[in-house]
């Protein structure tokens, strides 16, 4: 790893939920937190309003994009564009389970093709000088989560990235809705730890399930930073105790 990468708590890339009207609410609250975006995909990037898409507030420093695609190319073009914007990380969403996002042939349907994601990891970040991160479910369907995860992180490494933010639950391509994907699926906190002791050079991020600062904080260690979704939209309160973590 080449670039520093430290965010032990980072707020997690929600569609509806993460846009840059909570983005700056949560920054009231919390000098230090990784906010990121919701999804954008590459392609409305590179064909639509850019400066809605990206625009937002300096006080929301520091804020990565989450990039949503499968062509190299036009991710990297998107990542050189959100650069441009001032973002601070680059993120690939290798974790989003729905129907629409499946039908694009990216999210969570890409833990089945590491190769590709490497691809487009190492796209992106020969396009950028931020770090670039992926962020991941710990595999889907009836894959075995040891290698399925392994082999995905091991191509993220190769390309480059800075960090992998792993969602510690399986996904379930047809069956669950979106939803159902954030709760059905049993969490597997062990496996991101297992991936951790086996990448000890590399920063590995945990999500799903915290939905208190005092649970993220038990994770702290066996990873290296943690990332809060729906706790942090529905009790932001409590992100005023990040900056002590």
């Amino acid at each position: 790893m080449t670039q520093p990468y430290r965010h032990p708590f980072a707020v997690a890339p929600m569609i509806d939920w993460t846009d840059r009207h909570c983005r700056f609410f949560h920054r009231q609250l919390t000098s230090r937190a990784l906010l990121y975006t919701e999804m954008v995909v590459a392609d409305a990037i590179l064909h639509g309003d850019v400066p809605k898409l990206l625009g937002f507030d300096a006080a929301e420093h520091p804020v990565a994009i989450q990039l949503g695609g499968s062509d190299p190319d036009k991710l990297a073009k998107a990542a050189r564009i959100a650069e441009g914007f001032g973002y601070d990380e680059v993120n690939l969403n290798v974790g989003c389970p729905s129907d629409r996002v499946q039908s694009g042939a990216f999210g969570a349907c890409l833990m089945r093709e590491p190769a590709l994601v490497g691809e487009c990891l190492a796209a992106i970040a020969g396009a950028v000088s931020v770090p670039v991160t992926v962020k991941c479910r710990i595999g889907v369907d009836e894959q075995d989560p040891e290698p399925a995860l392994d082999d995905l992180a091991d191509a993220a490494v190769a390309a480059g990235v800075s960090g992998i933010w792993v969602h510690a639950r399986k996904a379930w391509l047809q069956g669950l809705s979106p939803k159902e994907n954030r709760d059905i699926p049993p969490l597997d906190y062990g496996r991101v730890h297992r991936l951790k002791q086996r990448l000890p050079g590399v920063f590995v991020g945990l999500n799903g399930g915290l939905g208190t600062i005092e649970e993220a904080a038990r994770q702290i260690g066996a990873a290296d930073g943690v990332m809060m979704g729906r706790g942090a939209y529905q009790a932001p309160g409590q992100l005023a105790e990040v900056d002590a973590l």
